[in-house]
């Protein structure tokens, strides 16, 4: 990818801002954009990014920001009840909206890297991790009773171990064609389709009920609120827990689904 041109100083309006920090390729990427970006972060985020631009603070620096964003929602589900999942809930929105952030500020200072994806990575595995072990805390509720509460964390941490592996398998096929020298993927639908029998039937069925999208943070939090909303009628730490029993074999479903996927697929082919 070329090094986009480093522009000194500020946009003059947002829509020139967009213009450079919100190009066709970017807006239109199927796999490096949430449906909450495409649905309206986007829309919002060169606001924040042109604040983010008034101050000396780099694109790594937005990114690091995101990061503590993310730990700050799995830490919030250490407050039991409603309040931490709202919080929650709110703190995952606002950490999308600053990943969208940090992007717009690299790309209008030209200052993209290498350095700048391996920090985003840093923060959604660290996020996506913390979450589901904060959800096993809230199910296991205080104070622990051993060995009995074991149980829930763990649960938990076999959660969170499944949703880092099945966020790695795409970055493992990236290292696979790599070290086999082959040329990046395109960030579209047909690379990464199976290329037919049961496997791309099968893929096309889980397009209408996707519990596959569950494991991303902004729709885990958005189902802990969930389960604290019914909590507040059928008493918690019973919801969190029937959330958390019906995740991890839903996630170990998906995570055998994405692999059988991407061996199908064209991605480990050369």
């Amino acid at each position: 990818m070329a090094q986009a041109t480093p522009r000194q100083g500020r946009p003059s309006s947002i829509a020139e801002l967009r213009a450079v920090a919100q190009p066709p390729e970017v807006r239109s990427r199927r796999n490096a954009e949430h449906w909450t970006a495409s649905l309206y972060l986007r829309d919002l985020s060169p606001y924040l990014t042109w604040m983010l631009l008034k101050t000396r603070i780099s694109a790594n620096g937005v990114t690091g920001l995101m990061i503590l964003v993310g730990w700050s929602t799995a830490a919030a589900l250490l407050i039991p009840g409603i309040w931490g999942a709202a919080l929650a809930l709110l703190l995952g929105q606002l950490q999308m909206l600053v990943d969208c952030s940090d992007g717009e500020v690299a790309r209008w200072r030209g200052t993209s890297s290498p350095a700048g994806v391996f920090l985003d990575k840093v923060g959604h595995y660290s996020t996506e991790a913390l979450i589901p072990l904060a959800l096993g805390i809230r199910a296991a509720a205080y104070p622990f009773e051993t060995p009995e509460d074991f149980l829930w964390t763990t649960l938990a941490g076999l959660l969170a171990l499944f949703i880092v592996l099945n966020k790695a398998l795409n970055d493992m096929v990236h290292v696979a064609r790599a070290n086999a020298g082959l040329p990046k993927l395109a960030d579209t639908h047909g690379e990464s389709a199976p290329t037919g029998g049961l496997v791309a039937t099968l893929r096309k069925i889980a397009r209408f009920v996707p519990f596959h999208r569950l494991y991303h943070s902004v729709e885990l939090t958005m189902l802990i609120f969930v389960a604290a909303l019914v909590g507040l009628i059928a008493g918690q730490p019973i919801t969190d827990r029937v959330l958390l029993i019906a995740l991890v074999p839903l996630s170990l479903l998906a995570l055998f689904g994405h692999f059988l996927a991407i061996m199908a697929s064209k991605r480990v082919r050369s």
